[in-house]
């Protein structure tokens, strides 16, 4: 008789490549004889084979017992956490008093190339209220990418350590030799530690968001979306933003003015490359991945690939989100700085735009 074993974990190898999620293979123990091959002709008893598997899976949840939702102060968009940071700086209720609702809405929501550039030289305090709500969006974008990111190093630690049991049998079998299985085992450990890595990011990412926004006597954690906003389709013309830094200019003493420049230049351009990093990730790279995998589960269902091929693909899967979230977290993180710059703010650094857990890069000064 055919292993419970190899029959979940060949469906739930399945289910992780067709809908991209974590692949999640039972702790049980399976006699040492059985290999993928015998996984493959236990599903093959099935009338349509791993076409009825996927069904099977999608209409019957998993029965182990689910991660328990996120609990804590809710943020659903960074315009939540920029008016939790104003509440905590109570010198900005006058100068957000002043500002009036519509111009203080449209600083929340991101929106800072609707402000009137001379508001700058107007109203007291403005550069602390844009400091406060610039650092308070980057902080929420930081924490919910990773967040996102630590899931999807779930995944491919899920698939190293479902191919490093494979591994293992196939050694007990005698298919395989042990020079083999430490290729495999060497990769189960670097899983091992980006996921401990992305642990650590996204505790650290949480920590610096709940400082910023006073909330770390009284929470441990807040609860956010689970994936970050898409990047706009197109992004904002280069001719409009320079209009726009000329008339912020025009507004600043003349030390202030060239130091502008100097800002707006490398805002720009980071504000650029990261929507076109953003963009190929997510329409060239991730499209061709989504097709591969596609393909190698319909290869795999057909005998045609072994389950270290569909393997192998779920890690590609994986890894190949992880790289867009960075770059979406980069052209949030981009945006931010570039409508800071535009209202005369001074950012301390810009995204290296390296994708992942990458530090930003030092600002022009």
């Amino acid at each position: 008789m055919n292993s419970p074993f190899h029959v979940r974990a060949t469906r739930r190898l399945l289910v992780a490549a067709a809908l991209a999620g974590p692949l999640a293979l039972s702790a049980q123990t399976a006699p040492p004889e059985l290999d993928w091959r015998q996984a493959n002709e236990a599903v093959g008893t099935l009338k349509r084979g791993h076409a009825d598997v996927l069904k099977w899976e999608q209409a019957n949840p998993s029965a182990e017992p689910a991660q328990p939702a996120a609990t804590g102060w809710a943020l659903p968009t960074p315009e939540h956490a920029v008016r939790q940071a104003w509440r905590l700086h109570r010198d900005l209720a006058s100068p957000l008093a002043r500002l009036g609702n519509q111009n203080g809405q449209w600083i929340a929501s991101g929106r800072w190339t609707e402000l009137d550039p001379g508001l700058q030289r107007r109203i007291d305090d403005m550069d602390e209220l844009l400091e406060v709500a610039a650092e308070a969006r980057k902080a929420w974008f930081q924490a919910v990418a990773a967040q996102q990111i630590l899931k999807h190093q779930r995944d491919l630690l899920d698939a190293a350590q479902a191919a490093s049991e494979l591994g293992q049998r196939m050694v007990s079998v005698g298919n395989w030799s042990r020079l083999q299985q430490s290729r495999v085992q060497l990769a189960t450990s670097a899983a091992r530690m980006d996921h401990r890595r992305a642990q650590y990011a996204a505790v650290q990412a949480q920590a610096k968001l709940l400082t910023l926004l006073g909330l770390s006597g009284e929470h441990d954690a807040v609860a956010l979306p689970d994936r970050l906003p898409d990047p706009p389709a197109q992004a904002l013309e280069a001719s409009d933003l320079r209009q726009r830094a000329a008339a912020v200019q025009a507004q600043l003493p003349a030390a202030e003015r060239m130091r502008n420049r100097a800002l707006t230049s490398v805002a720009l351009g980071a504000y650029q490359a990261s929507h076109a990093l953003a963009q190929a990730s997510r329409d060239d790279v991730l499209k061709e991945r989504t097709f591969i995998t596609e393909e190698t589960v319909l290869h795999y269902n057909g005998m045609l690939k072994s389950v270290w091929d569909l393997l192998d693909e779920v890690r590609n899967q994986a890894q190949a989100t992880i790289d867009a979230i960075g770059a979406q977290r980069d052209f949030w993180i981009a945006d931010t700085d570039l409508q800071w710059v535009l209202q005369g703010g001074s950012p301390d650094s810009f995204v290296s735009l390296g994708g992942g857990a990458e530090a930003p890069a030092a600002a022009a000064h």
